[in-house]
């Protein structure tokens, strides 16, 4: 399949994917893209270069907040991040929206009316 339909169809995806992430705990940045590798059975599996941007935007949005760790031991100080009840919120009217798409679609791929 192009490459360029798969990329379009998970980019749509990918902020309510981080949020549901961060739904239940703060988490770094490399432990969600392993996450999101992990548990989406390797279909999104992201660079750091595609990752940040979206913290970022999320975070300008007011839908998640991040936080530096106390470095301890050998371990580096890491920036967390957790969703804000505004993201919560977003979550889940993201997440219902995305029901009505994949009804939506799911009708027509299946030829229904």
């Amino acid at each position: 399949m192009n490459d360029k339909y798969i990329r379009q169809m998970k980019k749509g995806v990918l902020d309510m994917l981080v949020l549901k992430l961060l739904e239940t705990e703060q988490k770094y940045g490399y432990q969600l893209i392993s996450e999101l590798k992990e548990k989406s059975g390797e279909l999104f599996i992201l660079k750091e270069g595609t990752l940040y941007p979206i913290l970022y935007r999320l975070e300008d949005d007011g839908l998640v907040e991040s936080c530096w760790s106390s470095p301890k031991g050998k371990q580096m100080a890491r920036k967390y991040y957790q969703i804000t009840e505004q993201g919560r919120t977003a979550l889940e009217e993201i997440g219902q929206l995305w029901i009505q798409m994949c009804d939506g679609i799911r009708q027509i791929m299946e030829g229904k009316q």
